[in-house]
């Protein structure tokens, strides 16, 4: 079994909902639809494992999802899981098309400009509104950010383990 730390987190419990065990959901996946289909998940056991749950049903609210929860019948033992987070195998994702990527792939990956000069490696994807994204790189010469758009992320090669990149240009007000 996958190691929960190496699993895909898809969702975080926040709070019970209801008298009988049920939890409310909020969605950190791109792809929410994947909630209504759920039929198992993992969350971090007593000692970081990963411990599996079984959901017998899940329906919308209110921008979340709400899960019931095998054996979770009370709204004492919903509580136990507030604040936990919701992951899936790597194996349960859905296969992307060629030359498309989930973005937990990326994070660790060395980045480098087309040249070959290294900037570090990717260690966090910042969502910024109206669906901008910017991947932060970390390295000798700091922090580096780069919007998450083709002219910018020019190559990404996960088996290879970089992704290849250009740096926007910065255009000096005060010159």
């Amino acid at each position: 079994m996958q190691a929960f730390a190496e699993m895909v987190t898809i969702g975080r419990v926040v709070k019970p909902q209801g008298r009988k065990g049920e939890v409310l959901i909020a969605s950190l996946t791109d792809r929410p639809d994947r909630f209504p289909n759920l039929h198992r998940a993992y969350v971090a056991g007593a000692e970081g494992q990963a411990s599996e749950i079984v959901v017998t049903s899940c329906w919308p609210h209110k921008g979340c999802f709400v899960l019931k929860i095998d054996g979770v019948d009370s709204i004492d033992a919903a509580e136990a899981f507030r604040g936990k987070d919701i992951r899936i195998a790597e194996g349960d994702l859905a296969v992307l098309p060629e030359g498309s990527y989930y973005h937990h792939q990326l994070l660790g990956l060395d980045v480098v400009e087309a040249s070959g000069r290294s900037l570090g490696k990717a260690e966090d994807i910042l969502e910024t509104g109206g669906g901008a994204q910017v991947l932060v790189v970390r390295g000798c010469g700091g922090e580096v950010l780069l919007p998450m758009a083709q002219e910018f992320i020019r190559r990404v090669d996960v088996e290879g383990g970089r992704i290849v990149v250009k740096r926007p240009e910065i255009v000096d007000a005060a010159g």
